[in-house]
């Protein structure tokens, strides 16, 4: 029998992948000694989990945990980005990964699961898990960016206002979140859509995977587009019977979190692990959030930034 090794382009985890070719197939090795819990055994699970409620997702091939590796089946080399991003018309395409979303939004998980003798608990979105992921943007960017000591009297006055603000959500955290959900973590094989980079779900806010998908600093969707996938969103999703703006309230909070996370995140991958090709999402980062800090519920926030960081001045800093 003939083996091919040979390494491909991992993401933003401590993970490495290799395809295996034995005779024309393939599966993939994934390696991890950093994060190895979460990045192989949480991973593995969460796989599970959406096959079992017919997710296309890798599928545990065989298991060498205690070697620091797992071997998974191949969901191919083509990205819905790269099918999507030369075309003109996107909606279709699209709508097929809210059609995905919402299936996943369906899933229900169990109290605990195994993977070997560990135990594995599928966590919940709480309030300092939301404050955790937007400290990383005064943690990392405004660090990196403005590098002044006064860093931490903004993070002070913003980190109280957030508080606010993540108090406001409406939709309680009863709700299976992928928390990467974008177009570079979904593959195309055989017209079949299949979901990867899973070992970050959690139970959190419905609408936080709409805006990850929506709002994905990858790709530019114009304002109609946009507004277009939400609607066809809140009209077949379980959301359906609620009000659209109490939907487009928790999507515009979420959206703004989750975009300040990206901005530490993506500088951190630069400064610490010397990962520079996240930098050139920079400006279109802030590009979203300014649109969504227009919603009333954000003023203050939208205040504060005026006064302390003004985004327009932010986006000229990211030469990093």
């Amino acid at each position: 029998m003939k083996y091919k090794l040979k390494k491909i382009s991992g993401d933003a985890s401590f993970r490495e992948f290799y395809r295996l070719k034995k005779n024309n197939k393939t599966s993939i090795i994934v390696s991890a000694k950093k994060e190895k819990f979460k990045n192989l055994a949480v991973y593995a699970v969460i796989n599970n989990i959406l096959n079992r409620n017919r997710i296309n997702a890798p599928k545990l091939l065989s298991n060498h945990y205690q070697n620091d590796m797992i071997e998974i089946s191949d969901l191919g080399e083509k990205s819905f980005y790269d099918h999507v991003i030369s075309k003109k018309n996107k909606l279709n395409s699209y709508k097929s990964l809210i059609k995905l979303l919402i299936n996943i939004q369906k899933i229900k998980v169990k109290k605990l699961y195994k993977f070997e003798k560990l135990k594995i608990k599928i966590p919940y979105y709480t309030l300092s898990n939301l404050h955790k992921e937007s400290d990383l943007f005064f943690d990392w960017y405004l660090k990196y960016v403005l590098r002044k000591k006064k860093i931490g009297k903004i993070k002070k006055i913003f980190k109280s206002e957030l508080n606010k603000v993540y108090k406001k959500l409406n939709y309680k955290n009863n709700t299976f979140v992928h928390r990467d959900f974008h177009i570079s973590n979904v593959m195309i094989n055989k017209k079949r859509l299949g979901i990867i980079d899973n070992q970050d779900a959690i139970i959190g806010n419905p609408l936080y995977d709409v805006s990850s998908l929506i709002d994905d600093v990858r790709i530019r969707l114009s304002n109609k587009l946009q507004t277009i996938l939400f609607d066809f969103y809140y009209k077949n999703s379980k959301l359906k019977n609620d009000h659209i703006k109490k939907l487009k309230h928790d999507f515009d909070i979420l959206s703004v979190q989750r975009n300040l996370k990206i901005l530490g995140i993506f500088v951190r991958l630069y400064k610490r692990d010397n990962k520079d090709n996240y930098l050139k999402f920079l400006p279109y980062t802030w590009t979203l959030i300014e649109k969504r800090l227009q919603n009333p519920s954000l003023k203050n926030l939208k205040l504060l930034f005026h006064k302390h960081l003004p985004i327009k001045k932010l986006k000229k800093l990211n030469k990093i």
